[in-house]
């Protein structure tokens, strides 16, 4: 059965996250803050635009949000015309948006109060994942808003799981995202190293890719960090953003993080030489 949902935010995430929705079936109103986004994600998905995210949560079942950051999201929500204001009583708002936990928490008791149910829930899988709805979603929340929404998120996800309270999806993301910042970096000096030793480094990344070195990372990246390709959708800025997140967390927890800490000064070195908007492989640039 089809539900009435909205979207908000419409960037290399959220468009095609927003068109699985419409693929399956659901009533799709989007808002984006550019409206030419919304305009052509209509032409293409049908559905509605809305002008304010207030008028695009009024009267639905669920909203979903991928916005920026912390700010974005608070002004979506609680800001002037914010979506919030337009959520009727038992609907279930769902934030994709890798941000806080402090942010979530903050949301989640607002939401609580107002009757109506929020959960934070980032993703991991990058574009290609949202293009191919293989994502993985970790949820903070209560379980009843959570069984209420996971079949609705399930239109562009490969796993949708329940972490725990409100809070827990922001810092699964931050544990995903320290494994990959670790991660790049060392197959960055692995094949560095290779190539300085005069190894046939594909070769190499087909032999080790057999054994206990194997990752996500090696089987999708390496060979196009070999090739020196970096347009893979995952942004060093955005990467920055999150482990600015994660470092700030781990001060609050008491974490010592020394080599999450040493690789996004590597991803700030990354940002200087103009590679901004390369994915997070570019690690293997500063080399």
């Amino acid at each position: 059965m089809g539900f009435k949902v909205a979207f908000l935010g419409l960037g290399v995430m959220g468009y095609p996250m927003a068109g699985h929705l419409a693929k399956a079936g659901h009533e799709v109103t989007v808002y984006n803050r550019s409206s030419a986004k919304a305009e052509k994600w209509v032409s293409q998905h049908g559905g509605k635009m809305a002008s304010t995210p207030e008028q695009a949560a009024t009267g639905q079942d669920f909203v979903f949000a991928c916005v920026g950051n912390d700010d974005d999201l608070r002004q979506i929500c609680t800001g002037i015309n914010g979506a919030f204001h337009g959520m009727k009583p038992g609907a279930v708002f769902i934030d994709h948006t890798t941000a806080s936990a402090k942010i979530a928490r903050e949301l989640f008791e607002h939401a609580k109060d107002a009757g109506f149910g929020f959960i934070d829930a980032p993703v991991s899988g990058g574009q290609a994942g949202a293009e191919n709805g293989q994502l993985t979603v970790m949820c903070g929340g209560t379980h009843a808003d959570f069984d209420q929404s996971k079949d609705v998120i399930a239109a562009f996800a490969k796993a949708v799981t329940l972490m725990g309270e409100s809070g827990s999806g922001q810092l699964t993301k931050m544990v995903n995202q320290v494994c990959i910042a670790g991660l790049l970096q060392g197959l960055s000096e692995a094949l560095k190293f290779g190539m300085n030793a005069g190894l046939d480094v594909n070769k190499a990344l087909e032999v080790i890719g057999k054994g206990a070195a194997q990752s996500w990372q090696m089987d999708n990246r390496g060979k196009t960090m070999v090739e020196g390709k970096f347009d893979f959708g995952f942004a060093v800025d955005w990467m920055r953003k999150d482990l600015s997140l994660v470092l700030e967390e781990a001060r609050r927890n008491g974490s010592q993080l020394p080599v999450t800490a040493l690789v996004d000064q590597f991803y700030a070195e990354v940002q200087g030489m103009g590679g901004q908007r390369w994915d997070t492989s570019s690690l293997i640039k500063r080399l």
